[in-house]
């Protein structure tokens, strides 16, 4: 048996989160899955569906939306964004600590829910998978923006995280709507015993939530051993590059949103789209080896905070 932790980049509040279709988004009807196959690896791009054109064309007015309020910043030290230590702690108990949905009654239910302390002891190989239908530069790209991000959490997190061609323990799905809808076996491929309700928490994602991970582990364990994130081929590149940057940080274990979090996209606001200082000393924190897999918030706050007066100074 294995249990899993759902992470997923939505809309703002003022976008539609909460709604079944946002206004603009095309319509989600039924589609045949496509040929049987890999996922796009063989060097030939299939066409396009016309859902995946529509959705394109809906996430391009998305990105453009946002960053005309001023969102998606790519700021990562913002002087406009200072925060304290005791709000760097509160922050790392808010995101690690806690879980963005409850999964207990068999279903993915968005509600905060008090939980565990979760991160991996192994190391993190991140391989990447593309649907069929997904231009061959636009891989190129995302291979190139994953890889430098990996480096990234790594220096960090202190924690080793690669990238690998094939057969990583955190596999990236870069897929259209189509093939993320038809992508059933393959989750079960990835994670033997995975439950039904998270593959359809996947492949019945709705149009506002961007981006989706599930991280796993043994059942009564607290150490991540798997994660799988989804990324829709649809989205314009700095929209993807957001979602990269968040779900796979997310995968590592912060594995929660925070209204009271910034700078940091650990925030379902969108104002920041790259990983802050402020999420880099989250990690760091994640990854002190003072901290171990399965505490609880009241075990972990003073080593918390103890860890952040030495990031920050004891002043801060």
């Amino acid at each position: 048996m294995v249990s899993a932790a759902l992470s997923g980049c939505v809309s703002p509040p003022d976008g539609g989160a909460q709604q079944p279709r946002p206004e603009g988004a095309p319509e989600v009807s039924p589609l045949p899955p496509p040929a049987p196959g890999d996922l796009g690896e063989n060097g030939v791009v299939a066409p396009r569906a016309e859902v995946s054109r529509a959705m394109q064309a809906y996430y391009a007015q998305v990105e453009s939306t946002l960053k005309a309020r001023g969102l998606m910043r790519k700021d990562v030290a913002p002087r406009d964004a200072s925060f304290a230590k005791w709000q760097l702690v509160n922050d790392f108990i808010a995101i690690a600590l806690y879980d963005e949905y409850d999964s207990r009654a068999g279903g993915m239910i968005a509600r905060v829910m008090p939980s565990r302390l979760r991160r991996w002891e192994a190391p993190v190989t991140m391989s990447l998978e593309f649907g069929a239908s997904v231009p061959l530069a636009q891989r190129a790209e995302d291979r190139a923006m994953v890889k430098a991000y990996a480096g990234q959490l790594a220096r960090a997190s202190g924690h080793p995280v690669s990238v690998t061609r094939s057969g990583g323990n955190f596999t990236v799905l870069v897929v259209n709507e189509d093939e993320r809808r038809a992508i059933g076996p393959r989750l079960t491929q990835l994670v033997p015993g995975i439950s039904p309700a998270t593959v359809s928490a996947i492949t019945e994602l709705a149009p506002s939530t961007f981006c989706v991970v599930f991280a796993f582990s043994r059942s009564g364990e607290w150490r991540y051993d798997r994660a799988v994130a989804v990324i829709r081929g649809e989205h314009p590149r700095d929209l993807r590059q957001s979602c990269f940057h968040e779900e796979l940080a997310q995968g590592l274990g912060l594995a929660n949103d925070s209204p009271k979090a910034r700078p940091s996209i650990f925030n379902d606001d969108e104002e920041f789209s790259l990983l802050t200082r402020h999420d880099e000393m989250l990690l760091k924190i994640l990854y002190d080896p003072r901290l171990r897999p399965g505490m609880t918030e009241e075990e972990a706050r003073p080593i918390v905070e103890t860890i952040a007066s030495e990031i920050m100074g004891p002043d801060a």
